[in-house]
């Protein structure tokens, strides 16, 4: 096959999506398909480049203002260079893709390339990763706003296969986007665990009790409950440090650490590259993520590393994933920091638990996530998708 796949977000850029779209098309240029990446523009990245046997292009892209707002969206918009919806369509033309597999629900380029397929007949899959959720009233509307306005309409136009990560995202798009189960597949998250595997580990020796909280602080994994839970755990383990390592997009922790006199107990590392990942995970006793709901990337790594984790997942949240609280993971209500304290003070009391439960959680992610097994899964949907298509999309690849 010739499998497309389109994402804002791609490495050098960090972050979970950017890692699993870049993880399965290595997988798919493994598996012998021809793959092209069509991503936006990031640092000084190279514009077009080669490597794990696919091809990358990065489209000129314009970020997004601050606009004043005390969340600093770190986005890349390519539609709105002049050109680019042309270049788009004549990579895709050259390509002449099977299907595509477009990462975002969200993204301007997923549109952009979903719509050009939908004319032509090709297949696409489409993964939902972030929801459009937050704690916050005012986010919480202009968030709603976007989803029924814009981003609905447009999937309409698409009409994608939907990949869907977790029961809370399930739940999500049924419910913003009237997903069923006819337009859609549950697939867990990809996990690289080769990567975790091989990676050069440098761990700082552990004089404190120490928390790492690794991932991008945006409104759906704000931090709070964790900020909020910090008095109570000081106060029965006083030398705890916490270790926020990703880019903090939306600052309302550290000001709500200021105001429990909880600040100095906080130290903000920012965006790592991804090969210091793991040895943030080796050097902590603790890793918490997902406090606001749901279990994803991020925090399966960290359990795929050995170090326990804390993620507030409902028990059902992966179809036919069989999660027991204590055993092998530990879950906590969303946006509960009494839960959350409980759970930390609980690990720090007893490392012997601490140890098993990190066992468990790893053995758990290398059954059902692991990254070799979740590819194939891909691979067999995109297969379908070509093989169901009409002979006009069929004829595709021989149009001029």
């Amino acid at each position: 096959m010739r499998i497309a796949v389109v994402n804002n977000f791609f490495p050098p850029r960090v972050g979970g999506s950017a890692h699993m779209a870049a993880a399965l098309a290595a997988k798919y240029a493994q598996a012998g398909h021809d793959v092209l990446v069509l991503t936006a523009e990031y640092g000084q990245a190279p514009a077009e480049e080669e490597r794990d046997g696919y091809r990358i292009i990065r489209l000129p892209a314009a970020k997004m203002p601050k606009l004043g707002l005390s969340i600093d969206f770190d986005l890349s918009f390519t539609a709105l260079v002049p050109g680019n919806r042309r270049r788009i369509c004549r990579l895709l033309h050259e390509f002449q893709p099977d299907a595509l597999h477009l990462h975002g629900q969200f993204f301007d380029l997923s549109w952009l390339a979903g719509r050009y397929a939908r004319r032509l007949g090709v297949p696409c899959l489409l993964t939902v990763h972030t929801l459009l959720i937050s704690e916050n009233p005012w986010y919480r509307s202009v968030f709603r706003l976007l989803d029924a306005a814009l981003v609905k309409p447009m999937l309409r136009r698409i009409d994608p296969h939907y990949i869907l990560l977790d029961k809370l995202g399930a739940d999500y798009c049924a419910r913003r986007y009237g997903t069923t189960a006819a337009n859609s597949t549950h697939l867990p998250i990809p996990i690289d665990t080769e990567f975790f595997d091989r990676a050069e580990i440098h761990a700082g020796a552990r004089e404190n009790p120490s928390i790492v909280s690794l991932g991008h602080v945006i409104p759906l994994r704000n931090r709070l409950p964790l900020v909020e839970a910090l008095p109570s755990i000081l106060a029965k383990h006083p030398e705890t440090k916490v270790t926020v390592v990703g880019r903090v997009y939306h600052d309302e922790f550290l000001h709500r650490a200021e105001e429990l006199g909880v600040r100095d107990a906080i130290v903000v590392r920012g965006a790592v590259p991804r090969a210091e990942v793991p040895s943030y995970f080796a050097a902590a006793d603790i890793v918490t993520h997902d406090l606001n709901g749901g279990c994803g990337t991020a925090s399966l790594e960290a359990m795929l590393s050995g170090t326990a984790t804390i993620a507030s997942a409902a028990a059902d949240n992966y179809p036919g994933v069989d999660l027991r609280n204590g055993d092998n993971i530990l879950l906590v209500p969303p946006d509960d920091p009494a839960a959350v304290a409980e759970a930390v003070i609980g690990l720090l009391d007893d490392p012997a638990w601490r140890a098993d439960l990190a066992r468990r959680q790893s053995a758990l992610v290398r059954e059902h996530f692991a990254l070799d097994v979740v590819a194939k899964h891909h691979l067999r949907l995109l297969e379908a998708a070509c093989s169901s298509t009409t002979s006009a999309a069929t004829g595709y690849g021989r149009r001029s």
